[in-house]
């Protein structure tokens, strides 16, 4: 079936990405992977690339498409090519929605254009030790001042992708206690500077997959943030939080998806390449078997992925449909490349082959930006349950 999700801007633009991971990517791709992260000067590249200034408005130097597909494509050729473009995705995906939604017109003046060039990279801190997926139970705090010029922010977040390289940190913290009527209420969210006194990372935390993206820990030790840096309205950050979490739910959907495609590609090129008794193994019957399921796991993901990418333009993409995609499509490719790993036999399970990759990097995706039980919740819970 020919898909229809994609025009021919879209696939010039693969073109495109698809030769700069050639040329700026894989030649140092170990070397990164060693590192446990990309080089901060990638992003740069980034930058003149166009990538993060995709769906930014023209007159904060961005191209103002308002579309996700670029990223879709994003997301396909880097797991194509078995390789991740560091913390960036947060920078594009998770960052971005924010200053767009709730920035005013000052400091999207101020935010934008540096975030186009990446000359200031951005992170989002939600998650603290002990709460994991409770978000309504964070106890950061950012107390005003008496003069009302600034914010006092004390506490600490983990598992923060692109900690380690930010220059600019959305961080949410409790403005207001909970109520006995709604846990939720009081949370409000602030850019922050990571030059700032007080602001320090702390271990970059070393993860089982994802190994080029830096992940860090924050702490807040009274900093000052200008009043002017609240991003938003006071004590409705839970309310904005869960308004973005549709399109990250997507991304985590779709570039699932990708690797699952890219899993039948990895193994579909070892298989007819690797010879086992004096036949190659893509000979065997249940080689065969095992592929062709795999590739119908594929088609339906991408069948599920595409109409979520279609509904999200269109701004009709629901909380439950965000989470079912979510769902299906990471439980697809977590038993895709599994399956695709044991056809490479031995050498699957070793890091220079890209489906050990993958294997380790997919597996985060039924983890963050809410579990498969939390996404199970959601659905249940749409369905009238």
């Amino acid at each position: 079936m020919r898909r229809t999700v994609f025009n021919e801007d879209h696939e010039a633009f693969r073109e495109t990405i698809r030769a700069f991971i050639e040329a700026e990517v894989v030649p140092v791709y170990d070397e990164w992977f060693a590192a446990g992260q990309a080089p901060r000067d990638f992003y740069y590249k980034l930058g003149e690339l166009g990538i993060f200034g995709i769906s930014v408005p023209e007159e904060f130097g961005g191209a103002g498409m308002d579309t996700h597909k670029f990223e879709a494509v994003l997301y396909e050729e880097t797991a194509r090519a078995g390789v991740q473009f560091g913390g960036s995705g947060v920078h594009v995906l998770l960052a971005l929605p924010y200053i767009k939604m709730l920035g005013t017109d000052e400091q999207k003046k101020r935010y934008l254009p540096k975030f186009v060039t990446g000359e200031e990279m951005w992170a989002i801190a939600m998650t603290e030790p002990g709460t994991g997926s409770d978000l309504a139970g964070m106890k950061t705090t950012a107390k005003l001042s008496e003069d009302g010029t600034h914010y006092v922010l004390n506490g600490a977040k983990t598992f923060i992708t692109g900690g380690v390289h930010a220059d600019k940190v959305i961080v949410c913290a409790r403005t207001a206690a909970p109520t006995a009527e709604d846990r939720r209420h009081g949370i409000s969210l602030f850019v922050v500077d990571t030059k700032s006194e007080g602001y320090s990372v702390g271990r970059k935390l070393d993860k089982l997959g994802l190994r080029t993206s830096d992940t860090a820990e924050l702490a807040f030790v009274d900093v000052k943030v200008a009043a002017e840096d609240l991003l938003g309205e006071e004590n409705k950050g839970f309310y904005y939080l869960g308004h973005n979490l549709a399109s990250e739910r997507w991304g985590i959907a779709y570039g699932a998806y990708a690797q699952a495609k890219a899993a039948v590609r990895f193994a579909k090129q070892y298989v007819q390449e690797r010879t086992v008794f004096g036949k190659p193994v893509a000979h065997f019957q249940n080689t065969k078997f095992e592929l062709a399921a795999c590739q119908a796991e594929v088609d339906a993901a991408e069948a599920v992925a595409d109409r979520a990418t279609e509904a999200l333009d269109a701004g009709e993409l629901t909380p439950a449909e965000a989470a079912s995609a979510k769902l299906f499509c990471t439980e697809v490719a977590h038993r895709v490349i599994d399956r695709c790993l044991q056809l490479h036999g031995g050498y699957g399970y070793m890091n220079e082959y890209p489906i050990a990759r993958l294997y380790a990097d997919n597996r985060v995706n039924r983890i963050y930006g809410g579990t498969s039980e939390i996404m199970k919740s959601i659905i249940a819970k749409d369905m009238g349950l």
